[in-house]
């Protein structure tokens, strides 16, 4: 068992990948499941690799929030095609402090915060037009003053708990590397394609 930090290799895999120009980097698939067990994925965006984790943001009455409010167990996985690799990241989820939230929220783009605070995400909305009046409404209330970050909106961070990097190779004989975290401390194994 050789003991190491797979968040330098994942920086490092990071940092190649924006080099390399892709398009979305920072885009990973979070597979949720709620108390029913029924599994569920979607693409979000990595806004912050810290020493608790993984950071993303999202509406906390969606469908993944409610599935994370039940069931806090979820996966990450980035795929950097052009680059042959992908990481798999497995951990508990928990909600970010209200402060970072807020914080994120007013580093935003004003229409970014403006449709943050407007969608009932997930929710069967009539049509396009109903966001669209949402909106306009939402902008005259506001009067000119910046949106403040709504408390159904914030953030999570993924605490791993094992991440692992594959490398496409030729002859699919890909190298795969697992980091499990054992007694609060990585264990770096090599796994077989």
């Amino acid at each position: 068992m050789k003991i190491c930090n797979p968040f330098e290799k994942f920086n490092q895999w990071m940092d190649e990948a924006i080099v390399a120009k892709l398009d979305e980097p920072n885009a990973m698939v979070l597979s949720t499941a709620g108390i029913n067990g029924n599994v569920t994925a979607r693409v979000v965006l990595l806004k912050g690799l810290n020493k608790n984790g993984f950071v993303f943001f999202t509406n906390y009455e969606s469908r993944k929030a409610i599935q994370l409010s039940e069931n806090p167990n979820a996966a990450l996985t980035f795929f950097w095609k052009p680059l042959n690799r992908q990481v798999r990241v497995e951990g508990i989820v928990k909600k970010t402090s209200r402060k970072e939230s807020r914080a994120y929220f007013e580093s935003r783009p004003l229409e970014s915060r403006i449709n943050a605070s407007i969608s009932p995400q997930s929710d069967i909305i009539p049509d396009r037009g109903f966001l669209l009046a949402l909106r306009e409404g939402f902008i005259l209330d506001l009067g000119g003053r910046p949106p403040q970050c709504p408390e159904n909106w914030g953030g999570y961070c993924l605490t791993a708990k094992r991440i692992e990097f594959w490398q496409g190779r030729e002859f699919r004989l890909h190298e795969r590397i697992r980091y499990r975290l054992v007694n609060k401390k990585w264990v770096c194994e090599i796994l077989a394609p």
